[in-house]
């Protein structure tokens, strides 16, 4: 039997800022509940941002451990940086060139957690 990977659910102490940050980061569509941010973007699974009071942000590479991260491959490595931290990721590794429009980077969303982009 084929399974297809419906949805990707984030935990979030605040979902107003982390629902958001998503959001602005893979555009799409968004849905509103109080308790659940869903976020819709073209080609990938829903993104839902749950609320979880008690959420402790992970301290990647060391502290609280990750409990999963999210890779996306972009074709503009240095675009997709610009575009990442115009909506409120940080950089968890230095860069050493931040036009350089291919390889990787690790980065943080508002609560936490960490995701990659890479070269597509």
């Amino acid at each position: 039997m084929p399974f297809a990977l419906s949805s990707v659910i984030i935990d979030a102490a605040d979902i107003e800022p982390e629902g958001a940050f998503w959001h602005q980061l893979l555009g799409g569509s968004i849905h509103r509940t109080p308790t659940h941010h869903f976020i819709q973007a073209p080609g990938l699974p829903v993104i839902v941002v749950q609320s979880a009071p008690t959420q402790i942000a992970p301290n990647w590479p060391e502290g609280t451990s990750q409990q999963m991260h999210l890779d996306f491959a972009v074709e503009d490595l240095a675009d997709a940086d610009r575009t990442a931290t115009a909506a409120g990721a940080v950089r968890l590794r230095p860069t050493t060139d931040v036009t350089a429009k291919t390889g990787s980077r690790v980065y943080a969303s508002p609560a936490g957690h960490p995701f990659c982009l890479r070269s597509a």
